[in-house]
């Protein structure tokens, strides 16, 4: 992952002899408040648009995401496919990565 802008990250998970990837590019990382990246598996022109926001209020983090997805076809399929159903696991790695660097 090159977390900058204009960079470009590549994932694979892998679980019971399935994998699934995920690659594409940082629109816009704005250090501690926002990340802009897109969701490029189906191809460039059906690249689906991540923005993620992080406020902090009163010590703690509101962290925000919205997909922006080119059409709602590509909607529907990622709600019939449930691709959208890792985010609560993402973001406790996420949480982890916060606690593990402010313990430093």
């Amino acid at each position: 992952m090159d977390v900058s802008t204009g960079g470009k990250y590549r994932l694979v998970f892998s679980a019971d002899g399935q994998s699934a990837e995920f690659y594409g590019k940082y629109l816009e990382v704005t250090p501690y408040t926002r990340l802009v990246w897109t969701n490029d598996e189906g191809g460039a022109d059906a690249a689906t648009i991540t923005t993620a926001t992080f406020e902090e209020i009163n010590g703690l983090t509101l962290v925000t995401v919205h997909d922006l997805y080119p059409s709602k076809e590509a909607l529907d399929e990622a709600i019939t496919t449930g691709s959208s159903g890792a985010m609560p696991e993402q973001l406790e790695q996420l949480e982890q990565l916060i606690v593990h660097q402010r313990s430093r």
